[in-house]
């Protein structure tokens, strides 16, 4: 059980992490982000292979004709996976917050996946949780990098180093 649950979130993919007490803190250093859940939208991949051409809106008639203009939505079909790809990333920290007991819970998201994930994040607060949100894109970054950062922005507690 842990008192933090951190998840970084972009379009494509969502990584879960508790902040994990060592079992001797005096032979290591702790505390330690562990990995415990990991989520894919393989939809959103699965578009990007279907869109081939990365210009929308134009188009040239048969025969050398004029050029037409269209509209493949393209936008708002990508906006649909990204909201459908939240809403199984909000039931997911919910299910893990329930687990793990978690007091805390740290969001740090893309800026296209903000704007759904935000809004639904506060049924957390109702619960009892304190809910941090981030407005960066740290999903690349390996586990001690991101408790180096979420330590820096004073969000989780640092990793105490051993003394040799």
């Amino acid at each position: 059980m842990s008192d933090y649950l951190i998840v970084v979130v972009n379009r494509a993919c969502a990584r879960f992490f508790t902040l994990e007490p060592v079992e001797f803190p005096e032979l290591e250093s702790g505390p330690r982000l562990t990995t415990c859940a990991e989520i894919e939208n393989s939809e959103i991949k699965d578009v990007q292979e279907m869109y081939t051409d990365s210009k929308t809106g134009r188009g040239a008639a048969p025969q050398g004709g004029s050029v037409h203009g269209y509209v493949d939505k393209r936008d708002q079909h990508l906006d649909e996976l990204r909201r459908r790809f939240a809403v199984r990333v909000l039931e997911r920290i919910q299910k893990l917050a329930r687990a793990e007991r978690a007091s805390t819970v740290i969001l740090a998201a893309s800026a296209r996946m903000r704007r759904f994930l935000y809004p639904n994040i506060d049924t957390l607060t109702r619960q009892g949780c304190r809910v941090h949100k981030l407005s960066k894109n740290i999903i690349n970054l390996s586990p001690q990098k991101i408790h180096e950062y979420l330590a820096d922005d004073g969000l989780i507690p640092k990793q105490k180093k051993l003394k040799p």
